[in-house]
């Protein structure tokens, strides 16, 4: 499949520094900053620098070092922002994916939401 990514889009400005973010954590290969509208008292956006427009995107063509060094990455902002699952008292990692997913923003991107109980995952229906 073919993955269309938009090199206009937020995520790809912040990375060329042409919209500043409040980092959180920059590795090589990823990045981590605050999100501008928490929707809960730890809400840390962490995407890779590369231009992939989905999870299952980042997972068929990124590199090994680029996998492993979100994957890792993801584990130093829990860390260091208090929300490891094994220090408190749990968090949730969202990654929408397109249109039925609810993504805004066509560049891979996992939220880290911590602090407050969350609720249920998805809204029962019927």
């Amino acid at each position: 499949m073919a993955y269309d990514y938009d090199d206009q889009n937020i995520f790809a400005k912040i990375l060329r520094g042409e919209i500043p973010n409040k980092t959180v954590l920059e590795t090589e290969h990823t990045l981590a900053f605050a999100d501008i509208q928490p929707q809960a008292p730890a809400h840390v956006l962490v995407i890779p620098k590369g231009a992939y427009v989905t999870y299952d995107h980042f997972c068929a063509e990124a590199s090994d070092a680029e996998i492993l060094d979100f994957t890792r990455a993801v584990a130093k902002v829990c860390e260091m922002t208090g929300v490891s699952s094994a220090t408190s008292e749990g968090a949730r990692f969202i990654s929408n994916a397109g249109l039925h997913g609810g993504q805004e923003v066509p560049h891979f991107h996992l939220h880290i939401l911590a602090g407050r109980p969350l609720g249920p995952m998805l809204q029962r229906v019927g």
